[in-house]
């Protein structure tokens, strides 16, 4: 771990206070950093008889209602036992005392995470199980009775997109540190044309990726959906949106995506099987104007990354270099938002 704060973690004192909270802990305890998001930090805490996951706030001011590590563990809580995998959550300390911010503990779980959908390690029959789980998943999500689990109140009535296209236009603006004009244009585009509610209202993961996801090391099902910070009640389209996006992206490890990619070749789905199969899941007759919901996943990836670049200029990210890299993609998105627009 680096010396920037949001690597730091102080082990004397998450060890007592893990053993005054979570029943059977036994130290010593020992840390490790897992490399890959920009967002909330999140160790794997080692002792001699377990294994467990913290997740933490990074430290540091920070824009109003991002990093909710609250919310991923009450969604989490409220999933556990139903079609949605998780990993099992132990506690969240919402005090700051303790190491400086709120954050979780959860279960450790060991399973494959794969950084890319292409797959490259697995065989063509393996690639196509995986991407039909992920499918699988995703529909289970959006099916989910929210009554039942308790997550009837998790996000705010009214329409979905509205509330959305404000909330990161305001977080784009107030972490802006260049003006680009596409993004102003997508934007403008967004708002002129939010479809009518639909009255779809379910659960969504807010960032659903197949690198969000751990499987089983000897078979293709999901052990756990990861990252719900962006998780709230809204329209399903938007994670179904977010997949064929990022399948758009330049394959590599930079783009993670299918560009170029002869996907039947590589036992890998095509956007439109994967589109229609989790239409037959939900029973859904299909969708209208799909475009829309690409164009808005690009934009609020966009302003994800802009947050991620101005706090990386603030000296308030883990990996600073590599945020600034990332922070550079947000006019990529901005205009892979415009060329969905123009579909229609």
């Amino acid at each position: 771990m680096s010396d920037h704060p949001a690597n730091h973690l102080d082990l004397a004192a998450v060890e007592p206070w893990m053993a005054r909270h979570i029943e059977g802990f036994q130290g010593p305890l020992s840390a490790r950093q897992f490399v890959g998001g920009q967002s909330n930090p999140t160790f794997q805490l080692i002792t001699p008889q377990a294994s467990y996951v913290l997740r933490r706030k990074p430290p540091g001011v920070l824009l109003k209602s991002a990093h909710a590590v609250e919310r991923e563990f009450w969604v989490q809580k409220a999933l556990a036992g139903s079609d949605v995998p998780v990993a099992r959550m132990h506690v969240l300390c919402e005090q700051t005392d303790i190491i400086g911010s709120a954050f979780y503990v959860m279960q450790h779980i060991d399973g494959r995470n794969f950084n890319t959908p292409h797959l490259p390690d697995l065989d063509l029959v393996s690639r196509g199980q995986i991407v039909a789980e992920m499918n699988r998943v995703l529909a289970a999500i959006h099916d989910i009775d929210l009554a039942a689990t308790g997550l009837s109140d998790y996000g705010p009535e009214g329409n979905y997109y509205c509330r959305q296209v404000d909330r990161w236009t305001k977080q784009y603006h107030a972490s802006e540190t260049d003006n680009i004009p596409s993004m102003d244009t997508l934007i403008g585009w967004l708002d002129a044309n939010i479809p009518p509610d639909d009255g779809q209202r379910s659960l969504v993961h807010g960032d659903y990726r197949i690198d969000n996801m751990l499987f089983a090391n000897d078979s293709p099902a999901c052990l756990a959906v990861l990252d719900w910070e962006l998780s709230t009640l809204g329209h399903p389209y938007a994670d179904l949106a977010a997949v064929i996006m990022q399948w758009a992206m330049p394959k590599g490890d930079e783009g993670r995506g299918l560009a170029g990619v002869d996907r039947p070749a590589q036992g890998l789905w095509d956007d439109s099987q994967f589109i229609d199969t989790y239409c037959a899941r939900r029973r859904l007759p299909g969708i209208e104007k799909f475009g829309f919901y690409l164009a808005f996943c690009n934009f609020r990836m966009a302003a994800i990354l802009q947050g991620v670049k101005r706090r990386a200029l603030d000296g308030n990210v883990s990996h600073p270099d590599r945020a600034l890299k990332i922070g550079a993609y947000v006019q990529n998105f901005a205009i892979g938002g415009l060329a969905a627009a123009k579909t229609v």
